[in-house]
């Protein structure tokens, strides 16, 4: 008998909902957070992951998957994407992150959890394939110091024109990931990727993990990197 796999492949499209409760957040100026996939730590949470999904998916499509490497002092934040006409898809209505005005909302997401009580140097930013790129493209840009970006399976938007990193987030802690049988975006992307990073933050913070025939999707190994990723750069205080 076929067994269930610790961590279920992720697609961008057609994913299964997860039924993990969403729980509403307190601000409704910060239109994301209000309908999020919100998992509380089990104890006294003193640091947040931020995880954003990729297109056509919803936040339940990992919170599933990141509640299970979830330290107990750690909230989980996995916000929608608005849905909005995808012109790869003939203009079909899906969830989708960009434009990159996105990312303002990201921030305004990070700015919430410092007022109530989460510093954003205990925020990890994170997301797959196009909410990877926009979790990348938000950390280099965002004023605030942040404790670490997980990017899977995406690429740096307007990597040719971007800007510096924040002073702030020179040395951001960045853990990338790409299946080298990744058909939609090639790993060679991610590993391009991986070399411009090193020219906008310090070279020594940039790690990129590729994975033996794994396509645009996860795999346990990976969200094992993911998990000790957490661990080590939102420790317990």
């Amino acid at each position: 008998m076929q067994t269930t796999p610790e961590v279920p492949p992720r697609c961008e499209l057609g994913q299964r909902a997860h039924l993990l409760q969403c729980m509403c957040g307190n601000n409704m100026s910060v239109p994301l957070l209000a309908e999020a996939v919100t998992i509380s730590g089990k104890e006294k949470e003193t640091a947040a992951v931020i995880f954003l999904h990729g297109l056509g998916d919803t936040g339940h499509g990992w919170a599933e998957s990141l509640a299970r490497i979830q330290p107990s002092h750690v909230k989980i934040i996995c916000p929608h994407a608005p849905i909005i006409p995808v012109t790869l898809n003939m203009r079909s209505m899906l969830p989708a992150w960009f434009d990159l005005m996105a990312a303002e909302n990201i921030k305004a997401i990070i700015e919430h959890e410092a007022r109530n009580g989460i510093p954003s140097n205990r925020i990890i930013l994170g997301g797959f394939s196009q909410g990877g790129a926009l979790s990348m493209y938000t950390a280099l840009t965002c004023q605030h110091p942040l404790a670490g970006v997980v990017a899977l399976s995406c690429w740096l938007p307007l990597h040719k024109s971007f800007p510096s990193a924040s002073g702030c987030n020179k040395n951001l802690p960045i853990l990338q990931c790409h299946g080298d049988m990744d058909a939609m975006i090639p790993r060679q992307f991610g590993a391009m990727t991986a070399e411009k990073l090193k020219s906008i933050v310090n070279p020594q913070m940039v790690t990129f993990k590729s994975y033996p025939g794994l396509p645009h999707s996860s795999c346990p190994e990976e969200m094992a990197a993911v998990k000790e990723f957490i661990e080590k750069h939102l420790p317990r205080v």
